[in-house]
């Protein structure tokens, strides 16, 4: 069996664009050559990896199985090219992370720069998306390393718990729950009772919140749905509605008396945020030095404490 990188590449590009013509575009090279290399591939393997449907190559079981080795090839192959191209010199890291929404707006920003002043040389890249955004970008090698607010469910990931985020369920001083819970602890049937603002499905945060509250109250009555905790901070503070986010996200807001901050009856709410990568992702030691600094970093403070 004698397989290419560059079959691996072309592979990996009609995998993702699902086509040789799109595929061809994005390697420089034309359709023809993209369409016999890919072919070649097949008949090395002995094997179908796409279904053909109209012009479309979709990915079939046999091909969905082998991509994540392939790609885990190309990823170590770039590696083996910077350590040559640097030789004996320090590698400069170039580190593409994707966060979810929550740790790229609000905590990310501090503990890169902290990272940054220990490691100049290094090359930073922050995506930003939902949960599910960010664990795709890993499995398919497009990210180094992930940081989610929710659980992964993807197999054949290697999942690291970080820091400990709080919780608060918030609405605007004049909510009519506000002016009750002057009297007293809110309790679940009032929660129940209540409209709520609530993140799209696939956001870290909406299945956060929903795994944090659903023990506690009958139900999650949503009338409007918003696909960032900015928009729903916002609409909570223009009296729309309740809203349970991360501190992090609506200490400004809290700061500034646009909203405030309910009592409850409920217990102290909490999720775990985590750092992910693929098992078959072989780890520079740039980018281990990036992981153990995230394990010793503590996000959970307002000024947080950095790891020296």
């Amino acid at each position: 069996m004698r397989l290419t990188l560059r079959q691996l590449q072309i592979y990996r590009a009609v995998a993702l664009s699902g086509g040789t013509t799109a595929a061809a575009a994005s390697l420089a090279l034309s359709q023809s050559a993209t369409s016999a290399a890919l072919n070649e591939l097949e008949r090395t393997l002995q094997a179908r990896l796409f279904d053909r449907v109209g012009k479309r190559l979709i990915l079939n079981d046999t091909g969905r199985s082998l991509l994540p080795a392939a790609l885990a090839v190309l990823d170590g192959a770039k590696s083996i090219e910077a350590t040559r191209a640097f030789g004996s010199q320090a590698l400069p890291m170039d580190l593409r992370l994707f966060a979810s929404t929550t740790i790229g707006n609000y905590i990310l920003p501090r503990m890169l720069a902290r990272f940054a002043q220990q490691l100049p040389i290094a090359r930073l890249q922050l995506s930003i998306g939902n949960t599910l955004d960010v664990i795709g970008a890993v499995q398919a090698f497009a990210a180094d390393l992930g940081l989610i607010e929710g659980p992964c469910h993807a197999a054949d990931m290697h999942v690291t718990d970080l820091w400990e985020d709080e919780l608060v369920i918030v609405a605007a001083p004049t909510h009519p729950l506000a002016d009750a819970a002057m009297r007293q602890r809110l309790t679940a049937e009032l929660l129940s009772d209540a409209q709520w603002l609530l993140r799209e499905p696939g956001s870290g945060t909406r299945e956060a919140v929903e795994h944090a509250l659903l023990p506690h109250l009958r139900r999650i009555r949503s009338h409007m749905t918003l696909g960032s905790s900015e928009a729903i901070k916002y609409c909570a503070a223009a009296g729309l509605g309740l809203c349970c986010l991360s501190r992090h996200v609506v200490q400004d807001l809290v700061a500034a008396k646009r909203l405030t901050v309910l009592p409850t009856r409920l217990p102290r709410l909490t999720r775990r945020l985590a750092l992910i990568y693929p098992e078959t992702k072989v780890l520079s030691n740039a980018l281990r030095r990036f992981v153990d600094y995230c394990v010793r970093y503590d996000g959970t403070e307002s000024d947080t404490k950095r790891a020296s």
